[in-house]
């Protein structure tokens, strides 16, 4: 079964093997479903560390999956995911599990996200619209491998599925990246600033691989600036 979803996975991302540039766009999820998604290709399949960075703008009050990286042998190798508390992110990284609170979560707003993991000291943090979280121990000692499948909008619960609607994302996502490495703070603020920060080494905004799969939308990003 597992050979059989990595198949279908690897059968349906080849036709986003032209790398599309979204900049200015943003995916949305427009309603709750076990099927909308957007699934990301990457030729990267092993991590010692990450950065991962993106916009998201939603009214869920309830848990709700941003991102969701699985391999056969382990589908919470790095999940990322709003909790039902109101101001509490929850992460999952190699299986492991820990909560960041108290940075300001707000509704209907474009709200900036990193998360950083380095499987050396074993500690993430959360970058939240330029505010950092106290670090906090997950995992350490071994690295994420692949095969791997990279989600958005749903939390995978095995290797490229097990949806649930309940935990689904509604709204909108935006200037999705990711590093292999920990971007360094001034790097992650110049992210959140929209201004000169490296380019994504895994998944780049500008050129990224994808496939949309159920009711999954994209369009200009909306802007309150009018000239």
């Amino acid at each position: 079964m597992v050979f059989f979803c990595f198949l279908l996975f690897a059968m349906l991302t080849a036709v986003a093997a032209i790398p599309q540039d979204l900049s200015g766009k943003m995916f949305i999820f427009p309603q709750p479903t076990n099927t909308a998604q957007v699934m990301l290709t990457t030729s990267i399949q092993n991590f010692s560390a990450f950065t991962v960075c993106f916009r998201s703008f939603t009214d869920l009050r309830r848990v709700h999956s941003f991102f969701s990286l699985a391999t056969p042998s382990v589908f919470n190798e790095i999940r990322i995911l709003k909790s039902l508390a109101a101001d509490v992110m929850d992460f999952y990284i190699r299986g492991n599990n820990v909560e960041v609170a108290g940075q300001g979560y707000k509704l209907n707003t474009w709200q900036s996200i990193c998360t950083t993991w380095d499987s050396a000291s074993g500690l993430v943090q959360l970058w939240l619209d330029g505010k950092p979280s106290s670090r906090k121990f997950i995992s350490s000692g071994s690295n994420i491998s692949g095969p791997i499948v990279i989600v958005l909008g749903q939390d995978q619960d095995s290797f490229g599925g097990g949806f649930d609607a309940a935990q689904s994302f509604v709204g909108m996502m935006s200037d999705v990246y990711m590093w292999d490495y920990v971007l360094s703070p001034c790097e992650i603020q110049r992210y959140m600033d929209e201004r000169n920060f490296p380019t994504g080494n895994v998944l780049n905004w500008g050129a990224l691989e994808f496939v949309t799969m159920g009711r999954v939308l994209i369009e200009n990003k909306q802007s309150l600036y009018c000239k």
